[in-house]
């Protein structure tokens, strides 16, 4: 979601001139894993995250993992992203769950993420992979079916897969929850990946409501040794938008 200003496969130099070691994708699979990794590869970054294939995010797809109907397309993208995750080093991948489709109970689509969540743990694990689910806040996407993280805890201990772990996107708990600091130190075992975009607009830290500075020291207090993915839409621009960075450098 940053260095949008440049073609997709630009971003990588820029994101390491920017100073940035690491870097996370929602989706790689419009490029070929081979030309991705040479990038990684030219600008010395790892890439920590992708997402498994989500559908037709064009059409609105938001993840098919709790579609009773796409079952295979769900376990196919499992493959494909575990080969592209082996490519690439990619040690985690994010599931996301998807809307509750039309027609469809919540206890159905909830007993089809439970099913697909067990199937990807298990091909991942295979893999030395580990796998995320992520709640997503209902304004942003109404119909989701995971939305808070307790939810996410619940299906993870249903699932009872050990490489299962939450990501936790400061945004969208912070519109669907909030106690972020308390919820963060209470739920910091079972959490694999944080990513961070203020309230409102989702844009970078220090544009809206959310004290980055204290949250950011309370992660280092309770001992979150992971990275922190940076999504969210710069309001003016990347470069500009990266001064609140430059104190944590």
């Amino acid at each position: 979601m940053l260095f949008t200003e440049a073609p997709f496969l630009e971003r990588f130099g820029l994101a390491a001139r920017a100073g940035f070691t690491a870097v996370e994708l929602q989706f790689p699979y419009e490029q070929p894993a081979a030309v991705l990794r040479d990038e990684l590869v030219r600008h010395r970054l790892s890439l920590v995250l992708h997402n498994l294939p989500a559908g037709d995010w064009a059409a609105g797809d938001r993840g098919i993992a709790c579609d009773p109907a796409r079952v295979a397309e769900f376990r196919a993208g499992v493959d494909k992203a575990v080969a592209y995750a082996t490519t690439l080093g990619t040690p985690r991948l994010n599931c996301l769950a998807g809307r509750v489709p039309a027609g469809v109970s919540e206890a159905d689509a909830r007993r089809t993420l439970v099913d697909n969540l067990r199937f990807a743990a298990g091909v991942l694990h295979a893999a030395g992979l580990e796998l995320l689910m992520e709640p997503i806040n209902r304004y942003d996407v109404p119909g989701f079916l995971v939305q808070r993280s307790d939810d996410a805890i619940a299906l993870m201990d249903e699932v009872g897969a050990p490489n299962l772990k939450l990501q936790y996107d400061v945004y969208h708990q912070q519109r669907t929850e909030g106690e972020l600091a308390a919820t963060l130190e209470r739920l910091l075992p079972r959490i694999g990946h944080i990513q961070v975009a203020d309230n409102p607009g989702r844009h970078e830290p220090g544009t809206g409501e959310i004290r980055f500075e204290f949250l950011f020291a309370h992660l280092q207090r309770i001992g979150y040794g992971g990275h922190i993915g940076c999504e969210y839409k710069p309001a003016g621009g990347t470069e500009a938008g990266l001064t609140w960075l430059r104190s944590w450098q």
